[in-house]
Parts: C-alpha cells; structure tokens; sequence
C-alpha cells in the first residue's frame, strides 16, 4: 500500500454554518407600491453580476501517460485525503475542490483546487503549501521513524503566476518504497495542487510528462 495512503489521515476541515434569513413575501396588491418594489427588485437581479465561472480540472488524458490509462472521479468538494502525508495539518480551512485519477495499477492522482479572496491570499497560499511540501520529508522521518523520505526541488514553471514542482521517495524499514511529485500553481487567487504517486524511486517518476500536466492544471483554470 503506497505511503500516502498509510501515514496520518487529513484532519477534517471544518467551516462555520451560515444563517441564511428568509423575509415573507407580500401580496400583490396587499400594500401600495407592492408592485413597484417588486418590479425594481427583478430589475435589480437582471443587472446583477453574473457569478465567475469555476475552476476546470484536469481530465484524465492530460495526467502522465500510463500502460493501463488513467480514470478520473468526479470533481468533489473538500481537501482530498491523499494529499494528508504532506499537507493534512499545514493547509489553512479554505473551500477547496478535488479530483481523484487512479490506473489499473498503483498508480494514483489527486488534483486539489482553491479560489482565494485576493491574489494577495493565493499568493500567500501558494507559499504556504510550497513550503509544507519542502520540509515535508524531514516531518515523516521524524513522525515515523520506520521511514525513510527524500525530497527533491525540480524547479519551477513559467505558467501564470508560475508553478512549482517536488519530488518526496520514501522507504520504511520493510522495504516498501513510493515515489511522489507535487505541484503548487497559481493564476491570480486560484490555487492548483497536483499529486502523482506510485511505487518506486526518483527513477521510475515520469518527471518530464508531469511538469507539462502540472503546466496544464495551471493553464486550464480559466
């Protein structure tokens, strides 16, 4: 079973309920300028902004080719368990979406997106996540000691606000090894989380396919 399904699960992200009032609806006729209001009050709604259009995901025939092809689950809301061994406790409660991709083998995906407030905060997110990501080896030697983990910095990629790419092997004391890539992207507050997993070493990644799918992710936002 690959690492990233057996270290620490994701603790559950939890958000604060919105009261949502409800006002009656008066009559027509029931009190004068009743129709205006609601004549001025259709208007209003017909001008009103329409509302962004959401991220797209990637779809499975833009992941790193594979002997068995890839299947993509539906887009689901949450942060994706998969991406606990590194991310689970580091990432700040936002609403974020996911996507999960696996093969006939071991081989798995997950894509996880955010759409912040500012550009300033998915910025600010981006950091966060790339910098949880580059000490994550050190945190699972020191969590579990039966493992092994090495992380590798593959540079960035000139996509929008850019994009990152890392590598994380590990190998527990009974000789299971797994080999992870990762990638943080960014265009303008929207914020792209791509995982690859399976097992293997820094040898068996398919490092070049990945940058064009992490490039891909970031691209196919909007």
């Amino acid at each position: 079973m690959p690492i990233r399904t057996r270290v620490a699960a994701l603790a559950a992200l939890t958000a604060a309920a919105l009261a949502v009032g409800a006002a009656a609806t008066a009559q027509a006729g029931a009190a004068p300028g009743g129709t205006a209001q609601k004549n001025a009050s259709v208007q209003k709604n017909a001008s009103a902004p329409k509302k962004a259009a959401a991220p797209r995901f990637l779809a499975a025939s833009e992941l790193p080719p594979h002997p068995t092809g890839w299947t993509a689950g539906p887009v689901t809301d949450g942060f994706p368990e998969q991406l606990a061994y590194c991310l689970g406790e580091g990432v700040p409660a936002y609403d974020y979406r996911h996507r999960l991709f696996h093969t006939e083998l071991d081989t798995s995906a997950v894509q996880v997106t955010v759409v912040t407030g500012s550009a300033a905060t998915g910025k600010a997110l981006a950091d966060r996540l790339n910098k949880e990501i580059r000490t994550c080896a050190a945190r699972l030697e020191r969590l579990y000691p039966e493992i092994e983990a090495e992380g590798r910095f593959f540079g960035t990629l000139p996509v929008e606000e850019g994009a990152t790419v890392h590598g994380l092997h590990t190998e527990t004391s009974y000789g299971a090894t797994d080999v992870n890539l990762l990638s943080v992207g960014r265009d303008g507050r929207t914020v792209t989380v791509v995982g690859w997993g399976q097992m293997g070493d820094f040898d068996d990644a398919p490092l070049a396919a990945f940058k064009k799918t992490a490039k891909k992710a970031v691209t196919k936002l909007y």
